[in-house]
């Protein structure tokens, strides 16, 4: 385990104490938590965007083509 000083306004670390309090748990692990929430959606998005760099409409379309007319399932329809 590493250890990292972090300075925060007086402001940020009296809510970070609060909402520690409140979820029964120590500000290390809130802030902890809180960093590896933010690192997974950071991650997503870099992973989607790669994927997405890799796609291609051609070989989308030509997926969609083997499925012909088939209707979709009741629960894959959107009601707008």
């Amino acid at each position: 385990m590493s250890t990292i000083s972090v300075r925060l306004s007086e402001s940020l670390h009296q809510r970070v104490r609060e909402l520690a309090k409140a979820e029964h748990v120590s500000i290390n692990q809130l802030i902890s938590t809180a960093l590896a929430e933010k690192m997974s959606a950071l991650l997503t998005v870099a992973y989607m965007e790669e994927r997405a760099a890799r796609g291609s409409r051609d070989k989308f379309e030509r997926a969609m083509a083997k499925l012909g007319d088939t209707e979709p399932d009741d629960g894959d329809v959107r009601v707008v």
